[in-house]
């Protein structure tokens, strides 16, 4: 029963190799096991591959299934219509676009098997570009922000250094009148004069504007340090919102990519492994001798191919006898007087009636 599954696998006629030897039996199932479980692989391959693009279990089997049929359907049809001949090279040549075929499919199988195998080390190099990601993410977020931050922030210092030059001045005319009042400076008498009343007035006018910058600036600085919060806030908004991004950055295309940069010596021969099982089976079949299925399978199709070039060629020589017999017969006929009488009456009748019809005709347009 196994053997059956496996003789259909590889294309062969069952009928003929349950007439042949165990060695030609065993050789067809042999390369139909080649076929079935390289469809196996496929299909895991293709699930897997799949898995990472919809992330959804039985959506990646279904079309993984799908894809493996197509992957046996195609290599059984490849297998299937290599055939021995007793000529070496036209069997290679006629092998040759089949194995193109062959290595593009085992490309197909093998990579994503290699995204499986080596699935840690893509994560590792998905997990470097994630944060070089972030980080780059966050600086163009940042250079978005941080202009107008840096703007309002420098008016801020500008309105606080306004307060402080303004401070320094009520200070310095404290310390004058002080100084007039001590005898210090100014006209150096000891007491509260006129000169001390006046730089008292001008101290406490200075002191009351700076007490009124103060309360305008303050409301300023607060108004723009409201502005650089919700900046800031903004600027960690659009951070959060954009972070989920990046952090589904591991579909198909970014595994490959990652497994591009790990070493190629142990992917290359992974894919001379399903390299080596997708070319086996049409590799044994050009290499291997001619055998006794392949005897009887080319019987069997010189057996029809006889029977039908002997009924097309009865067909032509039917045709070409009815040509024959026709042309004599109606040679034949044409030389009876009775049959030229015959026609020469109708000719005459219907001349008469065409004649009659154009006279009748004649007479409705005279009237």
């Amino acid at each position: 029963m196994l053997n059956r599954f496996f003789w259909m696998c590889s294309g062969a006629d069952t009928d003929i190799l349950e007439n042949s030897s165990k060695a030609e039996q065993n050789k067809f199932a042999g390369i139909g096991g080649t076929v079935f479980f390289t469809a196996v692989m496929a299909t895991v391959a293709a699930s897997y591959a799949l898995y990472t693009v919809f992330d959804n279990v039985y959506s990646s089997i279904f079309f993984g299934l799908i894809w493996g049929l197509l992957i046996f359907n195609l290599d059984r049809f490849i297998v299937s219509t290599i055939k021995k001949s007793d000529n070496k090279w036209k069997e290679i040549w006629q092998a040759t676009p089949r194995i193109i075929l062959a290595i593009i499919i085992a490309i197909v199988i093998a990579k994503p098997l290699e995204l499986k195998i080596f699935e840690k080390e893509i994560n590792q190099v998905l997990l470097e570009q994630k944060n070089d990601l972030t980080l780059a993410n966050k600086e163009q977020i940042a250079n978005q922000f941080t202009p107008e931050i840096t703007s309002i922030q420098s008016e801020i210092e500008n309105l606080k250094q306004e307060i402080n030059l303004k401070e320094i001045e009520v200070n310095e005319l404290y310390n004058t009148y002080i100084a007039e009042a001590e005898g210090r400076e100014g006209t150096k008498i000891l007491g509260k004069g006129p000169v001390y009343k006046e730089k008292r007035d001008k101290h406490d006018a200075l002191l009351s504007e700076l007490q009124q910058l103060k309360a305008e600036n303050k409301l300023k600085i607060a108004n723009k340090e409201t502005t650089i919060a919700s900046l800031i806030s903004q600027q960690k908004n659009q951070e959060v919102t954009t972070q989920p991004i990046i952090d589904r950055f591991d579909g198909l295309m970014a595994r490959i990519n990652a497994l591009d940069k790990l070493p190629w010596l142990p992917s290359f021969f992974i894919f001379l492994l399903f390299l080596a099982i997708e070319t086996s089976p049409i590799v044994a079949k050009v290499l291997a001798p001619k055998g006794e299925y392949d005897y009887k399978f080319e019987d069997a199709e010189n057996a029809v191919k006889t029977w039908v070039t002997q009924k097309v060629n009865q067909r032509k020589e039917v045709l070409q006898t009815d040509t024959i017999l026709n042309e004599k017969i109606y040679k034949d006929i044409a030389e009876e007087d009775e049959l030229y009488n015959y026609k020469r009456n109708k000719a005459r009748e219907l001349m008469q009636q065409q004649s009659d019809a154009f006279h009748k005709s004649q007479q409705k347009i005279i009237g």
